[in-house]
Order: C-alpha cells, then structure tokens, then sequence
C-alpha cells in the first residue's frame, strides 16, 4: 500500500523534467475554443499545437472547473487498488476548481474510510505547479510519507517564484485579466508586461517593460535578485508555442547561473487560454514572490 500523486492538466511539464520519478497522474481540462469545447489532458482531444493555431487564426479561448465527477473517476481506481491520494491542485487565487476537488474528496472519504485523501492548494501555476509538482515526485521517490510530502508541499509552494511575460495582451483582456483601456494603451506604447504570480496564487502585473528584450531582462534580472539554489537548483522555461525564444531564454539562464538544472517546457491551452502564444515565463526556488 502507497499513496499515489496527482495533479491536473494546468501543471505544465516536459517529459524529461519527470523521467525516472515515480508516474504522477494528470487529471484533464475543459477548454472552450472558438465555437467549440474540447478536453485537454490525457485522453483529450486537443493538442497545444492546434490549439495555438486556432488562437492565431483568430479564435480566443476559455476554461472551466473541472467537474466532481471527473475526479471522481480518476481518484477511485487508485483507491479501490488500495493506495492513499495526494493531489497538487491548481492555484484557488486562479480557479475555483478546488471547490470540485474537495467536494469529490469528501464523498469519496465516506465510501472509503480506511484511505487517505489529501487535496493541497499549490498556490502555482503553469510550469510552475510543474515545478513543484515534478519536486514533489522527487521527493515521493526519496522515501517521504504522504503526510511528510503534504507538509513539505505547504511549506515550499510559497518558494516558487513565478515571472513570466505575453507578446501581446488581447487575450488578457478578453479573459478579464487586463481592462480594454489598459490593453489599448499597453499594445500602442508596446508594453510587454511582466506579469508573477502572487502569495495568494493570483496573477499580478509587477513591471510594465516596453519591448520583447527588456521584459526578458527584467526577467533575468528578477532570478539574480531572488534565485536560491540552496533551496534547489532547478528552473523551468515556459514558452506558448514559440519554442526558439524559449530555447534563447534558457540559454540566457544558463550564462548567467551555470549551476541551474533549467528545463524547457510548453505550455499548455488551460493557461493559454488566458495568455496567448508568445507567452515566455520563468520559474525558479526564490527569496521573492
């Protein structure tokens, strides 16, 4: 008897990042593209290179909270084999979809008494959550209870520091992110903001940097000031769909903190959705939020 890691498709990671850890379960996503729906995850029906596509062809997207049931379904096969679940989920300052998972949890602790359900607020997003999903599963391998990975989850999450940029901010205002004022006054003075994600899991505007080279150095710039590679020493890229900028950021990582393990990951529709292609994020263990 274990216990068994989940988390969902807003956990954006690259295959390398999680080769030879313990398989960590990916619940997927709705996401509403132009006129119609389709999932995201595994199983799905939707790949990032379509879905980039569509959104450049002119379609925007939304996503909704994952549904009890769909937990529901992935949850009990692990707890009919006998193992205990601890799920990653995507930050509440982001989604309300943890309302589905607790409430899913809750009926399924009545139909299985004798097993261990723990839902934690990663307070991340994107490659982020990946980020600490992907340490989590590190330290799953390296002997940790549940309760012993439950509370290293909750004492770490607030350590991932989260900066990212978007080419462009049509599909912050049409997800509610940005005003249309705000957006119409960014795209003419060619702002490319600097965007983190807060210690409440919220997103937040914290530069407004004008041109693509000065929003990656003000991400750079964000890493020497708070990177703590005592705390870890991986990073993590995220690209929208523009792997060559990505690939540039990464090296440029690697010039200035040689000692870095970083990674290169795509990120996936459910953030997409509210970000567009173009997006560039970086996310390392830190000082500052």
């Amino acid at each position: 008897m274990g216990y068994q890691l989940f988390t969902d498709a807003t956990a954006d990671v690259c295959p390398e990042m999680m080769a030879s850890l313990p398989a960590v379960e990916f619940i997927p996503m709705e996401v509403e593209l132009g006129d119609a729906s389709y999932t995201y995850g595994p199983g799905g029906n939707l790949t990032a290179a379509q879905f980039y596509a569509a959104q450049r062809a002119g379609s925007f997207a939304t996503t909704s909270q994952i549904n009890p049931a769909v937990y529901r379904d992935a949850f009990e096969p692990f707890l009919q084999r006998g193992d205990d679940i601890l799920y990653l989920c995507f930050s509440s300052g982001l989604s309300g979809t943890i309302q589905g998972a607790k409430l899913c949890i809750k009926e399924l602790e009545e139909a299985y008494p004798e097993r261990k359900l723990v839902c934690l607020d990663t307070l991340c997003a994107s490659v982020g959550e990946g980020l600490l999903v992907r340490e989590a599963a590190r330290k799953q391998a390296e002997g940790l209870t549940l309760e012993e990975l439950a509370q290293w989850v909750e004492q770490r999450r607030l350590q991932v520091c989260h900066w990212f940029t978007v080419d462009s901010f049509e599909h912050l205002r049409h997800g509610g992110r940005v005003s249309a004022v705000a957006a119409t006054a960014g795209t003419l003075l060619q702002i490319k903001p600097l965007l983190r994600v807060d210690e409440e899991g919220r997103l937040q505007v914290a530069e407004k940097p004008r041109g693509r080279r000065r929003a990656v150095e003000s991400q750079l710039a964000r890493m020497e000031k708070g990177w703590m590679p005592e705390l870890g020493k991986l990073a993590v890229v995220g690209h929208g769909d523009c792997p060559e900028e990505g690939e540039a950021l990464r090296s440029a990582v690697l010039r200035r903190f040689p000692d870095a393990e970083v990674y290169l990951a795509g990120i996936g529709p459910i953030i997409g959705a509210h970000t567009g292609p173009g997006m560039l994020a970086l996310v390392f263990w830190g000082s500052e939020r």
